[in-house]
């Protein structure tokens, strides 16, 4: 074997561990650190929080989604049974194919700046198949919502359309994608998703277990 054939192989053979350790440390995902990072941000909506820390549920939802509504009422259960006991946080994933959901997430986020998250959260839910997957813009009907709630309509109009409002949502929902949320609803249960059915029951039993570690 000549001399530059054996510079040659040596240097291809550089080459390749140095793609193979780029390509194994870029396949290592986030770091938990940055996992639990995109899962609870500073700025999160937090429907309940736990003084020990315990347990963080988060879900990712999309306030059109059918299935989302159809988990809520079980979330609902879980929220009034558990009360403080845990920490529940909601995140934005709307889906570009439902009609309404990015306009519906703006929606809470503007009521969320005038206090009024949870609230508004309730009030969409509540009233899922009255204004959901219709084509038509709802905006009317939120604005009736933000009303119904006492907020400064003025204000609320202004910051549904507001691109900050906007780059709010968009987080929320990359942060999603970066997790691996594909549909909604998605729970993680302390930082590891939620596999099972998303009913009552199904959270119940994994929040126990949480609990009682």
């Amino acid at each position: 074997m000549s001399t530059n054939l054996k510079v040659t192989l040596g240097v291809l053979a550089a080459a390749l561990v140095a793609v193979v350790v780029v390509v194994l440390v870029n396949s290592g995902g986030s770091s938990p650190a940055a996992s639990a990072d995109a899962l609870v941000r500073a700025d999160s909506h937090r429907l309940s929080t736990a003084a020990d820390g315990k347990v963080t549920v988060v879900e990712f939802l999309d306030f059109e989604c059918e299935a989302c509504g159809a988990a809520y009422p079980g979330v609902e259960k879980l929220r009034a049974e558990y009360g403080d006991k845990i920490t529940y946080v909601v995140r934005y994933f709307p889906i570009a194919s439902h009609p309404n959901a990015y306009n519906a997430a703006h929606a809470a986020e503007a009521a969320a700046r005038q206090g009024k998250f949870e609230q508004m959260y309730v009030k969409l839910f509540d009233n899922q198949t009255t204004w959901g997957h219709n084509e038509q813009s709802q905006a009317a009907v939120f604005e009736q919502y933000a009303t119904d709630l006492g907020l400064d309509l003025a204000k609320f109009k202004a910051d549904v359309t507001d691109s900050d409002v906007a780059a709010r949502v968009k987080a929320d929902s990359a942060d999603g994608t970066s997790l691996g949320v594909a549909g909604t609803p998605t729970f993680f249960i302390n930082g590891e998703k939620f596999t099972g059915q998303p009913s009552y029951d199904g959270l119940k039993s994994t929040i126990d277990t949480a609990l009682a570690k």
